[in-house]
């Protein structure tokens, strides 16, 4: 099978690659930027995806289109409406008619918990709209797809987009996390690898047409995390409560009344949540101390 990632070289693009490769499927990322996890034998297509004429050239002779394009940061949507509709709705656009052009097999959509919220800010917006535009493209030209509702993802390739990797970069930068909430707020925590493998999974023919939830089993209050991070310092590092509003961002679930329901699907086994952030926090320190160093902020 042959299959095109749009976002490649991002954070869970990149994990989806990797497992596209192990399983035998042949592989092509379409970025901005080149990516720092190319395999040898996947190959990268450098473009823009509100360049709709690259978009179309690109995705032809492919079985199956992946789109984590676009703008992820819940914060920067507050600020960024234009850019974040722009990217996540008419670069999703894009995609879709370039589906259409070559008669894709399954198209598949990295969306949000956020999609059906009432939190999420313009990228909560931009999510649910989009899921929209995808299914409507399903009625009216027949294109098969897959959408996937990603929930609180974690990895060591993130970057400053992904909460978890700004927490634990404060910590080893400044022996110190400044939290905005109180610390009651709730979190069911995936490792981006978990996610990856069930983002392959979902190809088989029962996931066509359908909306996936996918998130991990491990439930955390922050409290109960940044405690675990704090361990893991060995008590080396100081947390701080702002106990603010934590403008955009849901305090327990993401989810408000709708009828559009989707399906839940959870890896077993699972990434360990402890032995995921000890990758990051390894990576980090890695990172510190190598002198092309440059924090992702």
């Amino acid at each position: 099978m042959k299959a095109l990632i749009f976002g490649g070289s991002g954070f869970l693009g990149s994990y989806v690659a990797d497992e596209l490769t192990k399983r035998k499927n042949q592989v092509t990322l379409f970025d901005k930027e080149k990516s720092a996890y190319l395999q040898k034998n996947q190959k990268i297509i450098l473009g823009d995806i509100l360049d709709q004429k690259s978009v179309i050239n690109a995705a032809k002779g492919f079985d199956v289109v992946y789109n984590f394009a676009g703008l992820a940061d819940i914060n920067v949507s507050i600020y960024k409406p234009y850019e974040t509709i722009q990217l996540n709705v008419l670069g999703n656009l894009n995609i879709l008619e370039a589906c259409r052009a070559h008669r894709v097999q399954r198209f598949i959509y990295a969306s949000s918990a956020y999609a059906f919220s009432a939190k999420g800010s313009f990228y909560g917006v931009s999510k649910h709209a989009s899921e929209k535009i995808i299914e409507e493209y399903g009625k009216q030209f027949g294109i098969k797809y897959t959408i996937i509702r990603y929930g609180s993802v974690y990895g060591e390739r993130a970057d400053v987009q992904n909460r978890i990797y700004r927490l634990l970069e404060e910590a080893v930068l400044k022996k110190q996390i400044t939290f905005k909430g109180n610390g009651d707020e709730e979190r069911e925590y995936i490792h981006a690898r978990d996610a990856a493998k069930l983002s392959v999974d979902i190809l088989d023919k029962k996931h066509e047409n359908q909306h996936i939830t996918l998130t991990g089993i491990e439930r955390f209050k922050y409290k109960e995390l940044l405690n675990m991070i704090k361990e893991i310092f060995n008590d080396s590092i100081k947390i701080k409560f702002l106990k603010q509003n934590y403008k955009g961002h849901y305090l327990i679930t993401p989810y408000s009344f709708s009828p559009m329901t989707s399906q839940k699907i959870v890896n077993n086994p699972y990434i360990d949540m402890g032995q995921g952030l000890l990758e990051i926090i390894s990576k980090l320190h890695k990172d510190l101390n190598s002198a092309n160093f440059k924090s992702k902020r």
